[in-house]
């Protein structure tokens, strides 16, 4: 069997390799100088007034939901169509959470469907950018803001994506950011929040160092003053969410290859989209589109995912089942968390027909930087193979 394609896969340079050998040498590797340099300039790539550095994007989440003041007897309002961790950051601080359809084109939450379950206990909704493809925050602001509901953008999968010309989570009052190996900007594992207010961060920042009233970072800078010690104090509950100065510089490299990257993938997306288009029932999920037919936002590619319809000539698992015996690692399609055991005590309050159709019917293509197009191209003619398309109709007759 030829080599097996991966279904992503990190692109990484000696760059990488010599910013974490920097700071292992430099004998601070915990969180210190390249955290705080990080987090600079992913604030001025993101146009936030400040980002906070945590050790995932679910430690965000949940330190986002904190400094909202969301807590027990409050409601947030989630997808079900997401990575389980959307709604179980919403548990950790004792909030309930509402699952809310999406739309069946971009898989992301409109404010037609929050508004369907929103109630006089919503406090805040979670906007996740499904995949990669950007949520339309200003519609939901729109309507979240005059009702004192706090919008958080769950930009996961976000980084390099653009809505309306700037990067998703311009704007908002909390957008958080994963750097998971499956993401385009990856240090390894870590997460970051952006914020719309300095005091804000100020807060998250003791937060996610066990509530410390001054980093670590902050004494060993006055240590090497000579000035006299300062000693922390810990005035509220607080975690052990930091990122790793090694981390920090691998983000940093990773920071500028972002447009390279975004830029590969949306070609080779574009090569699926042309030399897949003479599959049946086959939609490939891109830019999203307003009611008038207007694309308002870009999206990364951070998941390569296509929808099966009706007509489709075979079954999602089976199409999974033959690309894998065929050496392609496909995935299925973004998970819903209201089916699984862990949600099975949260019925949504509404039914969820598009959340349903799109985590049964769709799956995520093979997509990574340096992805060559003979790679491509066989996993296209697989595809063509496992839906049982005849010979001659594959990538050979659309190149």
């Amino acid at each position: 069997m030829s080599e097996r394609i991966p279904v992503m896969r990190p692109w990484f340079g000696p760059e990488e390799a010599e910013a974490a050998a920097e700071a292992v040498r430099s004998g601070w590797v915990a969180q210190g100088p390249q955290v705080a340099a990080f987090e600079k300039a992913f604030a001025a790539w993101t146009g936030a007034a400040d980002a906070v550095a945590v050790s995932s994007c679910t430690t965000a989440l949940h330190l986002a939901l904190i400094t909202a003041g969301v807590g027990p007897g409050d409601e947030v309002v989630v997808p079900s169509l997401s990575f389980i961790a959307t709604a179980n950051a919403v548990r950790y601080v004792g909030a309930s959470p509402v699952f809310a359809d999406v739309d069946p084109a971009t898989g992301n939450l409109t404010a037609t469907t929050v508004d369907a379950v929103r109630s006089a206990a919503t406090r805040a909704v979670i906007l996740v950018d499904q995949g990669g493809v950007p949520a339309d925050l200003d519609a939901m602001r729109a309507m979240c803001d005059p009702a004192g509901i706090v919008v958080i953008e769950d930009a996961a999968c976000g980084a390099g994506s653009l809505l309306r010309g700037r990067p998703v989570g311009a704007g908002a009052a909390f957008a958080t950011y994963s750097f998971h190996p499956r993401k385009l900007l990856t240090c390894g594992e870590g997460g970051m929040v952006t914020v719309d207010r300095p005091e804000v961060a100020a807060r998250l920042r003791r937060l996610r160092e066990h509530g410390m009233s001054v980093s670590a970072a902050d004494r060993d800078a006055a240590d090497r003053s000579g000035g006299a010690p300062v000693v922390e104090s810990y005035d509220e509950l607080g975690f052990n969410y930091r990122m790793t100065d090694v981390q920090a510089a691998i983000g940093l490299v990773q920071l500028g290859r972002l447009p390279e990257m975004v830029a590969r993938r949306r070609e080779l997306a574009e090569r699926y989209r042309k030399l897949l288009s003479g599959v049946p029932g086959l939609r490939l999920v891109g830019d999203p589109v307003d009611a008038d037919g207007q694309v308002y936002g870009e999206t990364n590619y951070q998941a390569c995912w296509v929808q099966l319809g009706p007509d489709f000539p075979v079954g999602r698992d089976a199409m999974l089942g033959r690309l894998a015996a065929a050496g392609i690692s496909a995935r299925r399609g973004i998970m819903a968390a209201h089916l699984e055991p862990a949600y099975a005590d949260t019925p949504p309050p509404l039914p969820l027909p598009a959340t349903e159709a799109l985590t049964r019917d769709s799956l995520i293509l093979p997509l990574f930087h340096d992805m060559s197009e003979a790679q491509q191209d066989r996993v296209i003619v697989e595809f063509y193979a496992a839906a049982g398309i005849a010979a001659g109709t594959g990538a050979e007759a659309h190149a």
